[in-house]
């Protein structure tokens, strides 16, 4: 029997009380594997829970350097860092939170070419992307491995959720909700604007979504949108359909 450190035991006490964590859930956490496809809004907030929450491996692929624009909202981030890479930064900064979990960082762009090797050893892949071009590649390979795929969309005060767990034949994709591909003007932060809380409020529900998916939660989003609404205090959940001729079907 594995005898567990009581660093590790204390880092991590106050999830594994929990009553739907415990050890068992603990563990499970810790040999998991999340891969990150962008280190900006969204990426940053849940590169940062999840590691605190001890997720064994966490990959980042982001290509883009820090700027001032980016620290209103990407927490990770300061001003001394402006012009360094992110991954770089990133990568620094989760070990320090946490040195207990590997970080693999890609500095680099992820496209049809590069995408099955990038995801192929993940458990579970976030979208934390700024445009809709990546969202639907990142569903479509995810159908094909059967991954677990966890979307996000952020814009001005809103914020959209999806989840979706490929092993499930019954579960709906990203183009089921979305028939047509939208413009990327909607997420578009230079032109629409961001409120720093909206992204790290969508992206800590990620991360949540993330560890209730690691811990087999039956409550998970399924074939449904979570819409937040920052500015006016609302949240609802909108269910859709798997539809036919789809590439999920």
């Amino acid at each position: 029997m594995t005898i567990l450190k009581k660093s590790y035991l204390d880092r991590y006490s106050k999830q594994i009380v929990l009553k739907n964590v415990g050890i068992l859930g603990q563990k499970k956490i810790t040999l998991s594997k999340v891969f990150i496809v962008g280190a900006g809004g969204l990426g940053c907030p849940i590169a940062d829970l999840l590691c605190r929450a001890g997720v064994g491996e966490i990959g980042v692929i982001d290509n883009d350097k820090i700027s001032l624009s980016n620290l209103n909202r990407q927490t990770l981030f300061n001003t001394r860092e402006i012009n360094k890479y992110k991954v770089d930064v990133l990568k620094k900064k989760l070990r320090n939170i946490n040195p207990l979990v590997k970080v693999n960082t890609y500095k680099k762009r992820i496209n049809e070419d590069n995408i099955n090797n990038l995801i192929s050893k993940y458990h579970i892949i976030i979208d934390a992307s700024d445009n809709f071009q990546t969202k639907f590649l990142l569903n479509e390979k995810s159908f094909k491995l059967k991954k677990k795929l966890v979307v996000g969309a952020i814009s001005r005060y809103d914020g959209h959720i999806f989840v979706f767990n490929f092993k499930n034949k019954e579960n709906a994709c990203l183009k089921c909700f979305y028939q047509e591909k939208p413009s990327d003007e909607i997420l578009n932060c230079d032109d629409e604007g961001i409120l720093g809380t909206t992204a790290n409020i969508v992206g800590s529900l990620q991360a949540n979504e993330v560890l209730k998916l690691i811990l087999g939660s039956s409550n998970v989003l399924k074939n449904s949108i979570l819409i937040l609404d920052t500015l006016n205090l609302k949240l609802r959940i909108v269910k859709f359909k798997k539809i036919r001729k789809c590439i999920c079907d």
